[in-house]
């Protein structure tokens, strides 16, 4: 009597997850994450229906892993810093930033759903968005901060550094989201890597002109020190003159 066939495992479980957070990037980019079918993104794994609930547990879980995983990769491709030294001037670090931004952004590489993913929850937010600010985007603000701050010298209050660095990141994001537009109205500019340099030096060269201005209307640190000084001089005055 013939041995009873076996239904076929799959080889690898670890190679079936991978899979599903693949084609879930894939899939939650083009169509974002309320769009995006279970069986849709099996099927671009190659794997059974019931792989996502078995490796992730839901939908939920699965986009919450596919963030991260692109996440990671993103970070790693392109650092804030991109390699440049934290005693480099301002001016070098900002353009590292602007550049590791416009890299991101316009990478068309398997790590691009990364910035698709993020344009998306930008538009149609879902529960995730706020792991993704505490993850991505609270540590990128930070950074980009540190510069705007040092850039501007003094004392800048908060709401200065704050909008300085929306200007600065609104730039890069102008010519990834206006992008069909722009296309039209400019064929010529194919965000190319050798552009997107000349984009980085661009956007870097104005936003370093704006900030100086800016930084024309910080207090500096030394009348901050003198009014402080003066402050605490007349409140011993006042102390002495009371006994």
């Amino acid at each position: 009597m013939a041995a009873a066939t076996l239904p076929k495992l799959d080889t690898s479980s670890a190679q079936t997850r991978q899979a599903l957070i693949e084609a879930g990037g894939a899939v939650f980019a083009e169509v974002g994450f309320h769009n995006a079918t279970v069986r849709e993104i099996c099927r671009r794994a190659g794997a059974n229906i019931a792989a996502v609930h078995y490796h992730f547990g839901d939908k939920d879980a699965l986009y919450r892993e596919v963030l991260a995983y692109y996440q990671a990769r993103a970070r790693q491709k392109y650092p804030f810093d991109l390699g440049v030294q934290p005693d480099a001037p301002a001016s070098e670090r900002l353009r590292a930033f602007v550049r590791s931004f416009l890299l991101r952004i316009f990478d068309h590489s398997s790590d691009a759903w990364h910035g698709k993913l993020i344009s998306r929850e930008m538009i149609d937010p879902t529960s995730a968005l706020d792991a993704i600010v505490v993850e991505r985007i609270r540590p990128q603000a930070q950074h980009l901060g540190g510069i705007v701050r040092e850039l501007l010298g003094g004392q800048p209050d908060p709401e200065t550094v704050r909008l300085c660095s929306f200007s600065v990141v609104s730039q890069c994001l102008f010519y990834h989201h206006c992008q069909p537009v722009v296309s039209r109205l400019f064929p010529e500019q194919k965000f190319s890597p050798g552009q997107i340099e000349r984009l980085a030096d661009h956007i870097t060269s104005f936003s370093l002109a704006a900030i100086k201005e800016a930084a024309r209307r910080v207090p500096a640190q030394s009348t901050a020190s003198t009014i402080t000084a003066r402050v605490r001089q007349k409140s011993r005055n006042t102390q002495r003159g009371a006994r």
